[in-house]
């Protein structure tokens, strides 16, 4: 239901439905006004506006959807394609191009309504007034837009996005490091041999798991779920995705507890921000090998992601408070810190072996990364510089680079 309310014909369509509504309930208000609204307007006088509207704002969500598509364009040939999903998902720029759709449908609405001559005296006083009230949301989203195509699909915008979209994919987990679950013990795989398996059924990234339902369906059954994937997940058919351990392996809501499962498990063809912390790091590490590329070669562009790689791994590196889970029978495998730094690093360490300034500020964030967090992290935080140390003594093309990186790296 979130993904689906983030689609922009929705909110289009809901906001158009509002303009119709408008137009149409003037027509029956002035029923409802029990005194004499001063003054009067003529029918004339409003559909000369509401003709401005309707034409104007025809032509300004025609130019906005083909400024939104040229902003997509730049997104996808300047950072990466799998930026565009936040780009599309922008708020602003769902309201924006919805308050002009619903406008315009609203003008046009009120054109035919009052060509009936449905509105009365008062009916036409009020038709006026709300009309006022569309110019002056027009006006103020018409500002609003200009202000925002002024970024929208820039590199520095939209790294921006990639950013707080992984830092909030980050902080949820962070706080619920097993979705609200219990954690699968390390090789326990070898324990599942009287368990029922429940295999993906389809080819495809986990997008997301439902956790409630896989409770419910838990609590139904008596028994405990054993998940073995993650959100992010690249699974095939045959890919076991969850263990049912239930001595009463009975129907749950007309279905079948494997059916269950797998239903609760959300499986498409690309990879979603909202449950998944390492793919916001991916994109941002994409974003970097492109800024990289010898068509762009744009090192800076890769300095400002490993900055932005450093925050989000620095907040994953806090300590979070200690709560009860939420979902007690269903386990969760952990997030690997050596998955989160090689997401994150290791192809920025590969593209940019041979350029100094990037391996100068990789080393330094990498080793302010290893005094933080735990044991585990620090210790994936020393391979991933060991692993980047070694590419650039490799490709570095003279030695007085190398030795300025190592002298760097005793400091």
């Amino acid at each position: 239901m979130k993904q689906f309310s983030r689609r922009l014909w929705v909110r289009a369509s809901a906001i158009g439905a509002i303009g119709v509504l408008a137009a149409v309930l003037a027509t029956v208000a002035e029923r409802f006004v029990p005194f004499e609204i001063p003054g009067s307007i003529k029918a004339d006088s409003v559909d000369t506006i509401l003709n401005i509207i309707a034409s104007s704002m025809l032509a300004v969500t025609t130019f906005s959807l083909s400024a939104m598509t040229s902003a997509y364009a730049s997104a996808t040939s300047n950072v990466t394609p799998r930026a565009t999903t936040l780009l599309v998902e922008d708020r602003m720029t769902q309201n924006v191009l919805s308050t002009f759709v619903g406008s315009f449908l609203y003008g046009i609405v009120g054109i035919v309504v009052l060509q009936t001559g449905a509105y009365g005296d008062k009916g036409r006083v009020i038709l006026f007034v709300v009309t006022i009230g569309v110019i002056a949301l027009i006006v103020f989203q018409l500002l609003r837009w200009i202000d925002h195509l002024t970024k929208l699909g820039r590199v520095g915008e939209t790294t921006g996005r990639i950013e707080e979209a992984a830092a909030r994919a980050i902080d949820a987990r962070r706080q619920n490091p097993y979705l609200g679950g219990k954690p699968l013990a390390p090789g326990s795989h070898t324990t599942f041999a009287d368990m029922i398996p429940v295999e993906a059924g389809a080819i495809g990234y986990v997008r997301h798991i439902d956790m409630q339902a896989l409770s419910s369906l838990a609590e139904s059954i008596d028994g405990e779920i054993h998940l073995l994937v993650n959100p992010g997940a690249f699974v095939y058919r045959d890919t076991k995705i969850a263990y049912l351990d239930a001595p009463k392996a009975e129907p749950h809501e007309d279905m079948e507890p494997e059916d269950a499962t797998r239903q609760s498990v959300t499986i498409g063809n690309e990879r979603s921000f909202d449950q998944d912390p390492r793919f916001g790091l991916v994109v941002l590490s994409e974003t970097a090998q492109r800024a990289l590329s010898p068509a762009v070669n744009d090192p800076g562009t890769a300095i400002d992601v490993i900055g932005r790689a450093t925050r989000l791994l620095s907040q994953w590196s806090e300590p979070a408070e200690d709560q009860e889970p939420r979902f007690p029978r269903v386990f969760v495998p952990a997030l690997a810190a050596d998955d989160l730094f090689e997401d994150a690093f290791m192809t920025i360490a590969r593209d940019g072996a041979a350029q100094v300034e990037v391996q100068l500020r990789l080393q330094k964030s990498l080793a302010a990364l290893i005094r933080r967090g735990s044991e585990d992290f620090r210790a994936a935080a020393r391979r991933q510089a060991a692993l980047a140390l070694s590419r650039a003594e490799k490709a570095l093309p003279i030695a007085a680079d190398v030795q300025r990186l190592r002298d760097d790296l005793k400091d």
